[in-house]
């Protein structure tokens, strides 16, 4: 059918709108990409809008998305310091998915089991050496308390002791900063708790990386190296850091095209008066066994 016509008889435009809460974060440009062209093939228009981590601008990206009269939106809640409201706002006017982290209110999730693939990174390391220390993230969203909740059961189920670093830093998404900053800060204080670091996620494990070369250790996972590093997530730039960074590779492509479907449906639904009730759908990861460790 015309789609442009279904539109105009249905008294709703074409416009999808994409909230997230930053767009310098590479995997956000990746999924983002991913549902654009999606949405684009279906005859839909994206209007992607970044709230800058900022709560603020949470509520004002919801304002303009709901003035441009959008038919549903695909949101990643920005979490820590969110206005409860603001998603409220949101849901009662159009049909809202969420990906990456699931909302404070019960909506249609895609995101990463980090079940799974926090498990298999945690039993990957003790397989192949000593056990990893994880090197935790601000609590931006609930991502980062279900991975640590991940390592530590994995941990103790491999016949381990858990072993976190928590970064007493404020919220903020500047990973890369954050993690170099609390390597040198474990460096400077006599040394590294274990020669195995897992971190939250890539960016940090970036920035943990580039202190551990200024301080003059080797990374890897030769005999002669001194620490191995991993993280999660596959960031575009984890195979081509030095060494290159074993991490667990989310399924980018599947989320957007979940979300899209899931949202596209609930749209039609509306206009049927059917709705059916939110369910979340998480998709495993793939251990991407690189250098660092």
């Amino acid at each position: 059918p015309n789609m442009f016509a279904r539109h105009l008889n249905r008294k709703r435009t074409r416009n999808i709108g994409i909230l997230v809460p930053t767009m310098s974060d590479p995997f956000y440009v990746q999924v983002v990409t991913l549902i654009e062209l999606e949405l684009r093939a279906k005859g839909y228009w994206p209007i992607q809008i970044s709230c800058h981590s900022r709560p603020e601008l949470e509520a004002e990206a919801i304002r303009t998305l709901l003035a441009f009269k959008v038919a549903g939106a695909i949101v990643a809640p920005l979490g820590g310091g969110s206005h409860p409201s603001v998603l409220h706002r949101l849901t009662d006017a159009i049909p809202v998915v969420c990906f990456d982290t699931p909302a404070s209110i019960d909506l249609p999730y895609v995101g990463n089991d980090n079940a799974q693939s926090v498990a298999a990174m945690v039993q990957y390391l003790c397989r192949s050496g000593e056990p990893p220390v994880f090197l935790e993230v601000p609590r931006v969203n609930e991502n980062s308390g279900d991975r640590q909740n991940v390592y530590r059961a994995t941990m103790i189920k491999e016949g381990q002791s858990p072993l976190v670093i928590n970064c007493e830093a404020p919220v903020s998404w500047e990973f890369e900063r954050l993690g170099y900053e609390q390597m040198q800060k474990l460096l400077g204080k006599g040394g590294l708790p274990g020669k195995t670091l897992l971190c939250a996620n890539d960016r940090f494990a970036f920035g943990a990386m580039a202190a551990a070369c200024q301080a003059g250790l080797k990374i890897g996972r030769g005999d002669k190296c001194d620490i191995r590093i991993a993280g999660h997530d596959d960031h575009p730039l984890s195979r081509y850091t030095c060494p290159s960074l074993t991490t667990m590779a989310q399924n980018a492509p599947e989320i957007a095209a979940k979300s899209v479907e899931i949202l596209l449906r609930r749209i039609d639904e509306v206009d049927e008066g059917q709705v059916s009730p939110a369910r979340k759908l998480t998709l495993e990861a793939t251990l991407m066994m690189r250098d660092s460790a």
